[in-house]
């Protein structure tokens, strides 16, 4: 086979490879957690998520989100009722540098509020559940902000609404009835964050450019977690060294719930951890409770008017969910030209089109769709492609600002589509996660301050739901 030509890639049967893991843990460890949040009342640490995306928020329901973090909002939110503090730093749409900036700017924030207010806090740098990112830069620009000691620095992709699961050390997408290795993905792919290794032990050594060995890294296995429950999560945890890095398998819920009591075991007894993770630690963590998927009913849209979808999201199953959309919705499409959006003499004009084009179709109470082209533009490295798609990013933001008409509801495609409409063509500083109408897909309900209060935000992440997912919640929604 010549050197040039990728093995195809070895993806299995997931009920094959599930039926080889011994039986979960048998008892329920969540009302344990919850039990000793409770106990440790105002005291506990507050649990503040980095969020690189708005997506993060696919697994909570009734906290803030917010876009902003100076020291006094920090202050505020650690002496709050809320047991979770999710900043949407949107740092996945950033270049390293920048990234590196914000993290150490929050770190440093947030480390003042917490010494203002005596309210300790445990920090969790919320990331992609297939692996894309700016590791470690992130995290390590967030530990020397904070100026804190942590012992060990946990690392767990893992995300069930997604079907992403790390069994063996190795991180799994589902296809189907198949589990792909991560690193024979589109994902591992991207022009911005590709990676190539699958094994998470492997993956560490890869992003650290060789300054973590793949042999140093430890990890939480599911033989340890499904046979010695929380004790032994806990006793592996405090055996580390201070320094070491740890992977977390999990292959369902209860596996990830009885690695929280272990760790909560773990802190209690003075450890202190980073957190590198995908979004379904977060509410065992913090202890928050789940909640049905909402209905129309949940929502109180008003009784008229057209829903907005923007999708900026370029990866294939976005593609597939914009046809689908198409073919399932009498939703008015309206392309955005990506190619005119990148020439300097037509992105003004392009940009007033399409908002034109938007509001018209608003006025008439027809839902809107509006799509980039689905051609994939990219640039000769991954900071000139990051550029690229900060552009269209940024244009399609200015779309929607230029819209005039209020939308029954708006629909976000892609995480850092979600994030620049919220912040910037919305002015969102704080709003409330409502829970999910998909799962992995969070609802938002915008603060008073955004320029369109109480307005239902719907952010549907780039790489979750089938082909008609967007499809059934446009159609749901429906007057």
């Amino acid at each position: 086979m010549s050197e040039n030509v990728k093995p195809a890639p070895v993806r299995v049967k997931k009920a094959d490879l599930l039926a080889t893991l011994p039986p979960i843990w048998p008892d329920d460890p969540v009302p344990q957690i919850q039990a000793m949040l409770r106990e440790q009342g105002d005291q506990a640490a507050k649990v503040v998520v980095l969020d690189d995306d708005p997506t993060g928020t696919g697994t909570i329901n009734g906290v803030p989100a917010l876009t902003e973090w100076s020291v006094d909002r920090l202050a505020a939110e650690l002496t709050g009722p809320d047991p979770t503090i999710y900043l949407v730093v949107n740092t996945r749409a950033m270049p390293p540098s920048r990234a590196e900036a914000l993290n150490a700017e929050v770190g440093r924030n947030l480390a003042e509020a917490s010494r203002l207010t005596g309210r300790p806090y445990v920090v969790i740098s919320r990331s992609d559940s297939t692996l894309r990112g700016h590791y470690p830069n992130e995290v390590d620009a967030l530990r020397a902000g904070l100026a804190a000691d942590f012992d060990v620095t946990l690392i767990n992709p893992a995300f069930f609404p997604g079907g992403r699961l790390t069994i063996g050390n190795v991180h799994y997408v589902t296809d189907g009835e198949w589990l792909v290795p991560c690193g024979d993905t589109e994902f591992a792919r991207d022009a911005s964050f590709g990676y190539q290794a699958s094994n998470l032990r492997e993956w560490v050594e890869e992003k650290t450019d060789g300054q973590i060995k793949a042999g140093t890294v430890a990890a939480l296995s599911l033989d340890l977690i499904r046979t010695g429950g929380p004790d032994a999560v806990a006793d592996y945890l405090l055996a580390l060294d201070r320094g070491m890095t740890c992977i977390i398998n999990a292959a369902v819920e209860r596996d990830l719930a009885v690695v929280v009591l272990g760790i909560l075991r773990a802190e209690a007894q003075g450890r202190r951890f980073m957190y590198r993770t995908a979004a379904s630690i977060v509410p065992l963590r913090a202890g928050i409770e789940s909640k049905p998927l909402l209905t129309l009913a949940d929502l109180a849209l008003p009784d008229s008017g057209g829903g907005l979808v923007v999708v900026g999201s370029y990866v294939p199953k976005s593609t597939a969910q914009v046809n689908c959309l198409l073919e399932q919705t009498d939703a008015t499409p309206i392309e955005i030209r990506v190619r005119a959006l990148l020439a300097d003499d037509a992105q003004a004009a392009e940009i007033e089109r399409v908002a034109r084009a938007a509001d018209a179709a608003l006025t008439r109470g027809e839902d809107v769709v509006i799509y980039t082209s689905r051609e994939l533009v990219t640039g000769a490295d991954a900071e000139s492609s990051l550029s690229i798609g900060t552009r269209i990013s940024e244009s399609v933001t200015a779309i929607v600002s230029h819209i005039r008409i209020r939308p029954r509801y708006l629909l976000p495609k892609g995480g850092i589509t979600s994030s620049d409409v919220a912040t910037v063509s919305c002015g969102v500083k704080r709003a409330m996660v409502l829970g999910q109408i998909l799962p992995g897909v969070p609802v938002w309900r915008l603060g008073d301050e955004s320029r369109y209060p109480g307005l239902v935000y719907i952010i549907f992440p780039g790489n979750v739901g089938d082909a008609c997912s967007i499809a059934d919640v446009v159609n749901r929604l429906k007057l």
